[in-house]
């Protein structure tokens, strides 16, 4: 039996290793109260003990660094359940669970989260990545905001868009960490943002 298969697996599992102790790297430096201001490649290669061309064979560039980051946040947030929320039946159980499921992402690496979206204003870098992910959650619940209509003839085809921003406002990590406190559990935030939520709905109902 030739060994070259074997050490492919070596290779391949010591590439994965590294790419991990990158990601490490990463979020520590961003969860670093004296250190994610100064997130680079250089930096975070420093931490990872790699050499800078290593983390661009990683991830290809800093922006493939900050989207592979985001996706072991999402990974770790329980964002795989998301599906869910498009099978329910009934729409509005569909937007209660999509609430359910931001909540939990935004509470699991909470500073990490924040620190991100604070980056994002700063660097462009960061800005396209949040961004681009922002707009999946807008779309999301457009699907979601178009079987309401659907299924209850609310909201109007002419609050759509508005009634989209709104809820897209509400899901928003931004507002979720206003929410959140020491004593809130995520049940009970959800909670709150779900009657927000459903108030939204009737924006244009006695206009």
């Amino acid at each position: 039996m030739s060994p070259r298969p074997y050490r492919l697996g070596q290779r391949l599992l010591a590439s994965e290793q590294t790419r991990i102790r990158i990601l490490n790297a990463a979020r520590e430096l961003l969860m670093a109260s004296e250190g994610f201001s100064t997130f680079s490649i250089d930096v975070i290669a420093k931490r990872a003990d790699v050499a800078r061309m290593t983390i661009y064979h990683q991830f290809g560039s800093k922006s493939g660094l900050l989207e592979a980051l985001c996706d072991s946040l999402a990974m770790s947030g329980g964002m795989e359940q998301l599906a869910s929320a498009f099978q329910q039946a009934n729409s509005l159980d569909g937007l209660n669970e999509y609430t359910r499921i931001f909540s939990h992402f935004w509470e699991v690496d909470r500073l990490v989260m924040r620190r991100l979206r604070a980056l994002a204003a700063l660097d462009p870098d960061f800005e396209q990545v949040i961004r681009a992910r922002d707009e999946r959650r807008r779309k999301g619940l457009q699907v979601i905001v178009g079987r309401l209509a659907e299924q209850y003839g609310r909201p109007a085809p002419e609050a759509l868009d508005e009634v989209v921003n709104v809820l897209y406002t509400l899901l928003s990590f931004e507002c979720f960490d206003i929410l959140a406190s020491p004593t809130r559990s995520i049940p009970e935030i959800a909670s709150v943002v779900q009657q927000l939520a459903h108030a939204a709905l009737r924006l244009k109902e006695e206009q």
